[in-house]
């Protein structure tokens, strides 16, 4: 097997493993479903996408760097950490992944015998509106992807440096994530990740996908921010 091959594989499972854990814990475990009601809060979501990349990060890092974001990997391909030809393996491989894991969980959730339907729960899906969970509009959904996406990519691209323990990467961009999370799902469900995003999206179906763009374009853009931003501040000996 070829090394972009790998890097396809690696990516996919690493992005279901993300979508299954962080959209899973959000769709299965916060009590529309009987039995639990309330097992898991804000806090429990926001810990189990930071788990989730935390667990990626040490079963596929090692061959693909474990991006599962295509914001992270656009970002560091404009810093020349990844290589141009190596992209498209890595942007397919995390939207399939991604899907994958959303029909997972959509083929778990709709089993049950509890009224449900993807569309009229929203799937965990990334909206501004009426469609936010603290009804916040447009412009706060556009400011937080930037902010947070850029916050996120510079932290991916400062483990990058010469002097980082690699040991420590997956903790440092696992709580990274969690610490987004905590502070942005009020906002628009928190994306940082178009992959995640499409994820849910294709499976809700509705206002999900109309909204879906702002949760592709803007993520990217602060990725590209962030990488830049690590790139200016980054002596040249650690870079």
């Amino acid at each position: 097997m070829n090394a972009k091959t790998r890097i396809l594989i690696a990516e996919a499972i690493g992005t279901m493993i993300l979508v299954i854990g962080g959209p899973g814990t959000a769709i299965l475990a916060t009590g529309y479903f009987g039995g639990f009601r309330n097992s898991v809060t804000l806090l429990g979501v926001a810990l189990a996408f930071g788990l989730s990349l935390l667990v990626a990060a040490y079963a596929i890092g090692s061959i693909s760097g474990c991006h599962i974001n295509p914001a992270v990997t656009l970002g560091l391909w404009a810093i020349k950490k990844t290589k141009g030809g190596d992209v498209p393996f890595y942007l397919i491989g995390q939207v399939l992944g991604g899907v994958v894991g959303g029909f997972v969980i959509f083929a778990i959730a709709r089993s049950s015998t509890t009224a449900w339907t993807a569309n009229a729960t929203g799937f965990a899906s990334n909206g501004y509106g009426d469609h936010s969970p603290g009804g916040f509009g447009l412009g706060a959904a556009i400011i937080a992807e930037i902010v947070f996406t850029a916050v996120f990519v510079f932290i991916i691209a400062s483990t990058s440096r010469k002097s980082m323990s690699p040991g420590f990467t997956g903790v440092v961009v696992g709580l990274s994530l969690t610490l987004i999370h905590l502070i942005s799902i009020p906002i628009d469900n928190t994306s940082v990740n178009p992959a995640r995003s499409i994820a849910t999206a294709v499976f809700q179906r509705g206002w999900a996908i109309e909204q879906l763009w702002v949760f592709i374009v803007f993520p990217i853009v602060g990725g590209l921010l962030g990488a830049g931003a690590w790139k200016a501040l980054c002596p040249a000996e650690e870079f």
